[in-house]
């Protein structure tokens, strides 16, 4: 094999690496922890937000 053969096929199996670690990473649920936070922070955003906010959201 040439040198720019190897470098094709590790340039491959990496790209399929960080393919299937990304795959995995996307299939995970989002921790509970993230969530109440999320929520938590939309129950506080909700509190200060004005009637034009609320509007401009719509």
């Amino acid at each position: 094999m040439t040198a720019d053969n190897n470098n094709s096929r590790l340039q491959q199996e990496i790209e399929a690496n960080l393919k299937r670690a990304y795959d995995d990473v996307l299939n995970q649920d989002v921790p509970d922890r993230f969530t109440q936070l999320l929520a938590q922070l939309q129950q506080a955003g909700a509190g200060t937000m004005s009637d034009k906010d609320r509007q401009n959201d719509a």
